[in-house]
């Protein structure tokens, strides 16, 4: 027998016939059964690049799944090794993986015998006026003792029960690839973090050494109005200055406080519990990045894993509808032992069974298995859709930090070369203040804005940190499809 595996898979429109021919149709059920197989899943029609845009093309090995120890921070990689553990989010995820188990577990049920047992007594009183019409009546009183098995059992022959499961499992599998997405992100909020707060602190202590700078300057200004080489102008000028820098620290302590607390709820501790050491972005190494090969990156992203089971899990719920169009086989059996009396309820003689094979074939019921596969198939080529916008959006996503880290490097070489002049132009204007030989506008224009550009190198410092962290994220952050079946539901490692 030759039959389409495509009319059978998708052919929503299956014939409805007449009350006379029932057994036709029950005859087509069986012979369509030989082709109620899964028909082979879906590949996304896109192309994975065979290099990097920013990158020449080179193999690379896996990433450590420790990555945040590259930056040589032992208090970074201990806080990150504290949110693997007591991130809520990821004890969260871990939960809805025994959920997912569970439910897989559900799911498989139905492929084994269902077992029961049942022992029942009953006393029952029979009024009298039930046996004749006129007295004397008399009641009687009947007792019942029964001790059984019933077992039944659906025969899985067009595998929709074997499609459920396999439904479930794909789900648990993405349960726990979510679960790993969860934790990338979590340690890339923690990282990130860490790194706001000691750019942060930075750029306090840039704003209080510049305080300290610009009223060493207003004594000397002051000094001058003293003996009438300054007026009242260049003074107002230069508090204003000051004025400026001290109040740039309180936004930056705030932005401080709240990072704290902020990095706190990712570690899973209230605020008051979380202590960090004095730290700068000066103390911290940035490492580089081996990207290896776009074909390499698939394996490596815990969310197109996750995107391809639930492809996966569609797939098979496409399957399990389908074969919901076949005959249903049902068996069952019950027996055991009743009496009326008790003393005589374990005679061979209170033996019964019963046995029972039934076949259910849907012939009518208003369309509904009908969209129910439709339904299962616009779910199906929605998470296709779902699962090619993955793909494509890793490979972007490591394109745009391999630009980021680049163009932020560059950035930085610029920033350290205007410090550097800005440093140079102040120390000289200055110098010429004591000198006298200065107007008191160029000092303050030069002494701006080097103030300006040692605030500006911290926040490049600290781009090009996360330029850095976000491409080890878009690189999957050192996971594996193959490190996946190692670790227990909840383990977040």
């Amino acid at each position: 027998m030759r039959c389409s595996r495509q009319s059978v898979a998708y052919g929503v429109s299956m014939p409805r016939l007449a009350s006379g021919r029932r057994l036709s149709a029950a005859l087509v059920a069986f012979l369509l059964a030989g082709c109620s197989g899964f028909e082979p899943l879906a590949e996304p029609d896109t192309t994975a690049p065979t290099r990097y845009l920013q990158e020449p093309a080179r193999p690379g090995a896996p990433l450590p799944l420790d990555w945040p120890a590259v930056f040589g921070s032992a208090e970074l990689t201990h806080l990150v090794h504290d949110a693997r553990i007591d991130n809520l989010d990821i004890a969260a995820a871990s939960a809805r993986i025994l959920q997912a188990e569970a439910q897989a577990g559900v799911a498989g049920s139905a492929l084994f015998p269902q077992l029961s047992g049942n022992a029942n007594a009953s006393t029952s009183l029979n009024p009298g006026t039930m046996q004749k019409d006129s007295p004397p009546f008399r009641s009687s009183i009947s007792h019942s003792y029964s001790l059984g098995l019933s077992a039944s059992y659906t025969l899985d022959i067009w595998g929709k029960n074997a499609a459920g499961l396999e439904a479930a499992r794909q789900l648990a599998v993405q349960a726990r690839y979510n679960r790993d997405v969860t934790t990338l992100s979590t340690v890339a909020a923690v990282v990130n973090g860490y790194f706001n707060i000691l750019a942060a602190e930075d750029r306090i202590g840039i704003a209080r050494e510049n305080v300290r700078t610009a009223d060493r300057v207003l004594a000397a200004i002051r000094g001058r109005l003293s003996v009438g080489t300054a007026t009242a102008l260049d003074v107002a000028q230069e508090e204003s200055i000051v004025a400026t820098q001290r109040a740039s620290i309180p936004p930056l302590e705030q932005q401080v406080a709240q990072q704290k607390f902020a990095l706190a709820v990712l570690l899973g501790q209230p605020p008051e519990a979380l202590t960090l050491k004095d730290g700068s972005l000066a103390g911290l190494k940035v490492p580089g990045v081996a990207v290896g090969l776009p074909s390499e990156l698939l394996v490596r992203r815990p969310d197109v894993a996750a995107a391809e089971a639930g492809l996966k899990s569609a797939h098979a719920n496409v399957a399990s509808a389908r074969a919901a169009f076949f005959p249903s086989i049902d068996l069952s059996a019950r027996g055991g032992l009743e009496s009326i009396t008790l003393k005589t309820l374990l005679r061979p003689d209170a033996a019964f069974y019963q046995l029972t094979a039934g076949l259910t074939q849907p012939i009518f019921d208003g369309f509904n298995l009908e969209n129910q596969l439709a339904n299962e198939r616009g779910r199906y080529l929605e998470l296709l859709e779902t699962y090619r916008k993955a793909i494509i959006s890793a490979f972007s996503d490591v394109e745009s930090a391999l630009v980021a880290v680049r163009k932020t490097n560059e950035h930085l070489r610029l920033q350290l070369a205007v410090v550097d002049a800005s440093r140079r132009a102040y120390m000289i204007s200055e110098q010429r203040l004591r000198e006298g030989t200065i107007d008191i506008v160029t000092l303050s224009q030069t002494q701006s804005t080097l103030f300006q550009a040692q605030d500006q190198l911290v926040q490049i410092k600290l781009q090009r940190l996360q330029a850095v962290v976000s491409l080890y994220q878009a690189l999957g952050g050192g996971w594996t499809k193959e490190d996946i079946a190692t670790r227990a539901p909840g383990d977040g490692k």
